[in-house]
């Protein structure tokens, strides 16, 4: 039986463009295949023109597929009278949260989806509570959006999709447009939602380290999926990332700079930390 909560069968996409004849079409997406499953952590990498936000946009049915199924527990987006419930179990979070924020008061903005679903006000009240103390913002609920700092709007944005109570959360680069401080508070929450509330998290990125800490990592080129597996596995193939013009965490590559210096440290090397753990290992065993 198929476990996956998401299902993206034999996916094809292509934006529409003047003047192009059939066999001159580009395809964004080209017959890719990715499950997730529930409760999983799902990083995606790719340059730009990888095609890995338009694969962000099927899962939600922001974009529909020219060729193959996108399943959302079970219901295929396709499906026009499916729309809504796929985009309730399925929450966006986009690069810009200015791009997504609509109200002038944070609590205002975390209301709005449920409000278009025509939930009653007291649940609505209940949503923006639960919503807000997932993320760390009860503080701020009256405070106007435009007064917060990148990482605290993102934080918003945040709240604004989990008020719809989804089951999965995609994340479009959002942490592409903070500084290091609003990258780790964004992580942090969402990682911290995955673990509590066991939401699966498709988290497309091109932060290096930020893909370490998933449970699987799937890498996109030229529309397709060009590996997958988790993360020590597929960062312990450095050449394949580089062929694709991506780089290994920072770690990894410390570590293959320190074994060419000959320091023998051991392969799989992922995080700072186990660095660090492995070198004092090394220093205790002189």
């Amino acid at each position: 039986m198929d476990e996956s909560y998401i299902a993206v069968n034999q996916v094809s996409f292509a934006y529409p463009t003047a003047d192009t004849t059939a066999e001159q079409i580009r395809l964004a997406l080209n017959h890719v295949n990715l499950a997730v499953r529930p409760g999983e952590f799902v990083a995606v990498l790719g340059m730009n023109g990888s095609g890995k936000s338009t694969l962000a946009r099927h899962l939600n049915a922001l974009l529909l597929p020219r060729d193959g199924t996108v399943l959302v527990d079970g219901m295929d987006t396709r499906e026009e009278k499916q729309l809504w419930a796929i985009r309730d179990r399925v929450g966006m979070v986009f690069q810009n949260p200015d791009n997504q924020i609509v109200a002038a008061v944070v609590e205002e903005d975390v209301a709005f989806g449920p409000e278009n679903q025509g939930r009653p006000p007291e649940e609505i009240r209940q949503r923006v509570a639960e919503a807000l103390a997932a993320v760390g913002m009860s503080h701020m609920r009256e405070r106007a959006p435009h007064l917060l700092s990148g990482g605290q709007k993102q934080r918003v944005a945040i709240a604004g999709a989990l008020a719809l109570r989804p089951a999965c959360l995609v994340l479009d680069e959002p942490t592409a447009m903070l500084d290091p401080s609003g990258r780790g508070e964004v992580a942090d929450v969402v990682h911290r939602l995955n673990r509590e509330l066991g939401m699966a998290v498709v988290w497309i990125t091109h932060f290096m380290e930020e893909a370490a800490l998933a449970d699987r990592v799937i890498v996109m080129a030229d529309g397709q999926v060009q590996l997958e597996g988790p993360p020590r596995t597929v960062f312990n193939q450095a050449d394949q990332l580089r062929a694709f013009r991506l780089d290994v965490p920072p770690a990894v590559s410390a570590a293959e700079r320190l074994r060419a210096e000959g320091v023998p440290l051991p392969e799989g090397i992922l995080t700072l930390q186990e660095l660090v753990e492995a070198l004092c290992q090394l220093r205790s065993a002189t």
